[in-house]
Parts: structure tokens; sequence; C-alpha cells
């Protein structure tokens, strides 16, 4: 993102404390370690830290003037201040006025779970249309939102976002400063409930997406009672789910997908019935966008989860499947019934706990091992203080209380060839267990 300095002060409003309008054309950086001669420096705040503490570093490291809050914070050695009533909000109208200079087709997508999985599905798609560019990484708040928009191209035609939340009002905010075209609501569950307090203040989070749509865009939704209860009807919605009738799904196994909608014939190299779901919304985003279905679905077939998202590895004598990124109620049914269903035997089901999800937090955990009751499984072994809960009644369950005595279990007593399903939420570190069968 480059901008001269009469853009920056239009797109934030900002009060010239020193120096004069230019047009030079100045980038940003948020970090004094990083920052560099042509540079500005957004001093971000949080909880724990305060940007503006760093604004003499910044200059030392290079930086030509900076934004403030504080109009007492005056540097003899910058060439220009700029007075703001939030740098953080003066940074998102900053990544927006830029945006709108560019002016992609824009994305977005929030949801319970598979978010991520659907932005890196939308961009295996869009990419191959024309120059794409997705949030970064995970990054899905405001300042990675930010960052996101600071990278677009003058030729970028196609934007992906996704978006994140913890509370109501902050998927608001972002779709405040990125105007989507098409909003997606992959699903809404029972993640961060513990923060949320019931399944429908979280619906009403997730279709804040679509607060900012614009008038002509449309809203791709999963077929959720609670979103349709929270819909407020003002823009077109497309719901999807897996009962479509022009859904055929023709072959599953652990690892691959080939099914059939409206007519045409997608195949996915992962499993599961979930990513057929996610495969819809990336499907209807693409025909909504003008995108052929034979782009769509060469998108598709070339789409590879991402690391800890059904990660597929083959360690000493056993055949792992790591999907231990996150886990939410919804997101453990989903992994354990494609495992379950369509891997061979011996198959071993690895859980942990499950985060956030508030005082009903040991119910959930019991209902996965009711859930589990449904299926057939050699082992289930747990660790953490809540997996624990997990016990289904006809199953062999071993709780273990630390992961290396799991990964011990694990190395004696399985046979070669035994498949693996890790499934817990990112805090506990499952990569650990496989980090001790690598030993």
């Amino acid at each position: 993102m480059k901008l001269s300095l009469s853009e920056i002060v239009q797109a934030c409003n900002a009060q010239i404390l020193k120096g004069i309008t230019n047009e030079n054309l100045y980038e940003f950086s948020t970090d004094t370690r990083t920052i560099k001669s042509g540079q500005v420096y957004i001093p971000l705040k949080g909880e724990s830290f305060d940007g503006e503490n760093f604004i003499d570093k910044a200059l030392e490291n290079g930086a030509n003037g900076y934004l403030t809050s504080n109009p007492n914070k005056l540097f003899n050695n910058a060439e220009f201040i700029l007075l703001v009533k939030d740098t953080k909000e003066a940074y998102l109208q900053l990544a927006n006025y830029y945006k709108n200079k560019i002016n992609p087709y824009t994305i977005a997508i929030t949801g319970s779970s598979g978010k991520t999985t659907v932005k890196e599905m939308m961009y295996s798609v869009f990419k191959n249309a024309d120059n794409t560019i997705k949030s970064i990484l995970n990054h899905n708040n405001e300042v990675g939102l930010c960052q996101t928009l600071s990278a677009l191209e003058e030729n970028t035609k196609y934007l992906i976002i996704e978006m994140g939340m913890r509370g109501l009002g902050e998927i608001e905010l972002l779709s405040k400063y990125s105007e989507p075209d098409i909003a997606v609501i992959v699903n809404s569950g029972s993640a961060h409930i513990g923060r949320l307090g019931s399944l429908l203040n979280i619906a009403k989070a997730k279709f804040e997406i679509a607060k900012y749509l614009k008038p002509n865009g449309i809203l791709i939704a999963h077929n959720n009672p609670l979103i349709k209860e929270v819909n407020d009807n003002k823009h077109e919605t497309f719901y999807f789910d897996l009962e479509d009738k022009n859904l055929k799904i023709i072959e599953m196994t652990s690892n691959t997908c080939l099914f059939e909608y409206k007519n045409q014939e997608y195949k996915l190299n992962v499993g599961g019935e979930h990513n057929i779901q996610n495969a819809l919304s990336v499907i209807e985003a693409g025909l909504f966008a003008g995108l052929s279905t034979n782009i769509i679905a060469k998108g598709l077939e070339e789409f590879s989860p991402i690391e800890k998202r059904w990660d597929i590895e083959v360690v000493d004598r056993f055949n792992i499947i790591n999907d231990s990124y996150n886990s939410n109620p919804e997101s453990v049914k989903a992994a354990l019934k494609t495992f379950l269903k369509h891997t061979p035997s011996p198959k071993i089901v690895v859980l942990g706990d499950m985060g956030e999800l508030g005082l009903n937090e040991e119910e959930y955990h019991k209902e996965t091992g009711i859930f589990l009751e449904n299926f057939e499984c050699d082992y289930v072994l747990t660790t953490g203080d809540l997996a624990k809960y997990i016990q289904p009644k006809n199953l062999k369950t071993i709780h273990f209380e630390t992961k290396k005595e799991l990964a011990d279990f694990i190395k004696n007593n399985l046979p070669k060839g035994a498949n693996l399903l890790l499934k817990a939420s990112r805090f506990m570190k499952f990569e650990e267990i496989i980090e001790e069968l690598k030993k």
C-alpha cells in the first residue's frame, strides 16, 4: 500500500501537526523492528502495549513520519506528524481507502469452523481466473484485514478475506472496512459459546458479515435455522447444505471426494462430507462471480489442506491424519464421521480438549463420547483435563495424563499400518505427539 501524504490526510481525516502535504508515495509499518525509510509509522495499541511509546525508535530506524492520537507526542526529527482520533481506526481507514482505489471483487468468509479451509478452497478456484489475493495466513482480525488490504496490487482482480471474531461487533467492523461483494457464512456452531453465551448470539455475530455487503451482492450461508432467524432479508441469499437436490455424492474415501452438483462433476483431494459442504459455498461464490464451472472444478481439485487441517502423514509405521489446528463439537463430529466411516481398520481416535465452550464444556465433551458410540474403532485415546469426559460405552477408551504417555502407548501397543486421527484445539499442541512418535 502506497499513498501520498494528501491521500493519508484525506483517508483518515488527519490533522497535520508538522509538515506539509505532498504527492510522494509512502508505505506503512506498525513494527519498529522492520520499519525503514519511505514508511509511515502507525503506532497500534493493545491491552498490554502502546505503540506510541516507540515512536522515537521508529524514527531512529528510518520512518519519515508517524500517526499519533496524542497531540503532545512531537518529535523534531519527523518530516511530518499526523494527529488522528484513533490509530487503529486510522489504519482501517487507510486500508479501506487503498482497497477502493484498487477496487477488487471481494469475497468475505466467516464461520464457527472451516472458514480457513473455505478461504483456501476459494483462493484455489479464483486464482485460476485472475490475479487473486487472500487473507495472510489466518490473520482474520482488524490488523490482519489491514495487512491483507495493504498487500493488494494494482492488477488484483479478486480479494478473499477471512473474518474471525471473539465477540459481537467484531465481524461488523471487518465488513465495514472491506465492503464485500459476496459474504459467506460457512456455518454457525458452538465455537466461542463461552464468550457469546448462546447459539443465537453466535449466529447474530456471524451474520454481521452481511452488514456492509454491497447492494448488488449476495449472502451465501449454511442452511442453518438460526442464520435464517437472524437474516434481515435485505440482501439476496443462497442457502447451501448436503440435502440440496442438485447434489449427488459419487464416491468418498478418507482423503478424496467425488461429487456432482448442478450437472457438473467435482473432485476434492480431501475427505469428508463437511468438505463437500464447504465446496458448495465455493462453487456458488464462483458462479455468482461469473466463473466457469471448468475453472471452479480445476481449482477445487488443486486444493490441498493446510498444515494441521486433515494433514496426512506417515510416521514410523503409522498413518496419521493430523486435524488438530482447532476443535469444537461440530468440527470434531465431522472429522470423526469422515475418519470412522471411510478409513480401514485398525483405526484409532486420539482426542484432546476443545476450548472456549463456556459453562457446559464438560457436557460437550461427554456428548462427543456419546457420538462415538455410533461407530466402531480399535481405540479411543484421550488426553487433557476435559477430554477425560469423552467416554464412549462400547469402545476401548484410555485416558492419559500427558501427551508423552499417550505417544508411548501408541509406539508400544499399536500394530504396523494403524490409522490414527488426531483432533484437539490448537492449545493442546498435538504436534508434540507426532514429534514423540518420530523419535
